[in-house]
């Protein structure tokens, strides 16, 4: 195999892997539009969220373009190297480089308007303990949603355990807080064990989560300059092989 079919090989595999996961992303997609149970029906309950958070609603559709985009990349990357279509991968080059420089783009923004970012996280935090403080214990799907959430990160509440302070459940509990907030202890989830405890390992959701994100920030960099990586390399073969492939035909 010279390096012409070696380059084409490695075209189709790598096209064929982004092909699936267009097609999983956009399965995903597709879920989280349907399923009215999910976190973003949830979001979409709360009473006077800031004007930003309604962004997030649209998660579903943001998974099912990425989704679709993957799959037209897919697409045109394995056809046109098993066609030897000129045409489809010049197409595959023009998307990927579109897609390389909206990806270089946002990460400009997102380093440029960090203090937004964390502004509209301030607002999300107050209207999360909003909720809690108005539904936690009465409301079966905030109830619920708030369960499962503190059960998979093993964490309490959105800030700590006092975000309960005076919810419908702290309330018709004696003053006691959700067992989650004291997990392993026999006793009573009072105010002295909730804190007891949020000071050695029990902490808010949100610190939890971002502190789950600045350990593996490093994972996270090189997972995304690893993508940088690959579409540079798709782009190289791709105009590579259509270079080629027009020598060929001359």
């Amino acid at each position: 195999m010279g390096c012409f079919g070696f380059l084409k090989v490695m075209m189709f595999a790598f096209n064929g892997i982004i092909f699936l996961a267009g097609a999983a992303i956009l399965g995903v997609g597709v879920w989280v539009k349907v399923d009215s149970g999910s976190v973003l029906g949830f979001l979409q309950k709360i009473d006077n969220a800031p004007a930003e958070l309604s962004q997030l609603l649209n998660v579903g559709y943001l998974l099912i373009a990425v989704g679709a985009v993957l799959l037209v990349i897919g697409f045109l990357g394995c056809c046109g190297a098993v066609r030897e279509s000129r045409c489809m991968l010049l197409l595959f080059f023009i998307v990927v480089l579109i897609v390389f420089i909206a990806e270089v783009a946002g990460a400009v923004v997102i380093l440029v308007f960090k203090p937004l970012a964390e502004d509209l996280i301030n607002k999300l935090g107050t209207k999360a303990v909003e909720s809690i403080k108005r539904d936690y214990g009465e409301n079966p799907d905030v109830t619920g949603l708030w369960n499962v959430t503190m059960d998979t990160l093993k964490c309490c509440g959105f800030y700590g355990y006092t975000d309960f302070t005076d919810s419908p459940f702290y309330s018709n509990n004696m003053n006691q807080y959700p067992s989650l907030c004291c997990p392993s202890n026999d006793n009573p989830c009072n105010a002295t064990v909730a804190a007891s405890v949020s000071n050695t390992t029990i902490t808010g959701c949100f610190p939890k989560f971002k502190k789950l994100i600045d350990d593996n920030a490093v994972v996270i960099v090189a997972v995304a300059l690893g993508i940088a990586a690959l579409e540079i390399c798709a782009m190289v073969v791709s105009m590579t092989l259509y270079c080629k492939i027009g020598s060929k035909r001359d």
